[in-house]
């Protein structure tokens, strides 16, 4: 396997931290190897290190947009942890069905890699007893990520069986999906129509993403140091409305971050709520 040096490594994470807030950590050059390798032939280059600085050279606008998109891709799965879509499903929209009787409610999953977590959230509202929540007036989801590979796989809603078989049941894959071929489903168009795909980096100002009811920010603060990740938390509460709701990883909390937030607990799980 090609290697890197320690000194071409360093500089890599300080390019991929400033451009992304990504902290690769120590001794991860096998990741930078396994994740970049299939770009050295594209580029037609002859090695990760050439790879490496052509992305940091600012003049290979291409090349760098590439490497941060193949170093920010991350896998997911459907209905991650379930307590989050179950406590949407009980409690969280039918609440907020009630005051928004005339305006759709707004949620953003912050991170939506392949697609699974906006359309999970689409799902869900379409498993409420509540029909306005089936339909673009009364919800609306904005899914967005780092990567423009990623954001275009959400778009198609395609998804092969290897995929479909990561969280979902087969309630789930006869209700909400069609089969296009032996390999893959295709999201249904109901499911699709709840959801907007846009390129967004956590890192960049929020105003023009307006404001939101339910933020899902998962399984992204632990990629962070505590700064990026104090300030991605307060730009968040930023973006919600009042008393609005923050998910975040099964193992990532406010804690030491901001003190914007109040901890809701209940059986199912644990969700940040914005405070008064």
């Amino acid at each position: 396997m090609e290697s890197i040096s320690n000194e071409q490594y360093n500089d890599f994470c300080n390019f991929l931290e400033q451009q992304s807030g990504i902290v690769l950590g120590t001794s991860k050059q096998y990741l930078i190897v396994s994740r970049l390798s299939p770009l050295v032939s594209q580029f037609n280059l002859s090695s990760i290190s050439e790879l490496i600085e052509k992305a940091m050279n600012v003049a290979n606008r291409q090349v760098r947009l590439e490497v941060i998109d193949a170093m920010t891709t991350n896998e997911t799965l459907w209905f991650r942890d379930g307590y989050p879509y179950e406590m949407l499903k009980e409690t969280i929209l039918p609440e907020l069905a009630k005051t928004h009787t005339t305006s759709p409610i707004k949620i953003w999953s912050a991170a939506s890699s392949s697609g699974q977590e906006p359309y999970s959230i689409a799902m869900t509202c379409f498993e409420t007893n509540i029909p306005r929540l089936k339909t673009p007036a009364g919800v609306q989801i904005v899914g967005t990520d780092i990567s423009p590979t990623m954001l275009s796989l959400c778009k198609q809603g395609m998804y092969d069986y290897i995929a479909l078989n990561r969280g979902l049941s087969a309630e789930r894959k006869k209700l909400f999906f069609t089969k296009v071929s032996e390999q893959c489903m295709s999201v249904n168009e109901e499911i699709k129509r709840l959801v907007n795909f846009k390129l967004f980096n956590l890192l960049d100002h929020y105003g023009s993403m307006g404001k939101f009811d339910v933020i899902f920010c998962r399984n992204v603060l632990i990629y962070f140091s505590p700064q990026v990740k104090s300030k991605i938390i307060n730009q968040l509460a930023q973006s919600l409305n009042p008393n609005g709701y923050l998910f975040l990883g099964a193992s990532e909390s406010v804690s030491g971050l901001t003190d914007r937030f109040d901890m809701e607990r209940n059986e199912r799980g644990i969700v940040f709520r914005l405070k008064d």
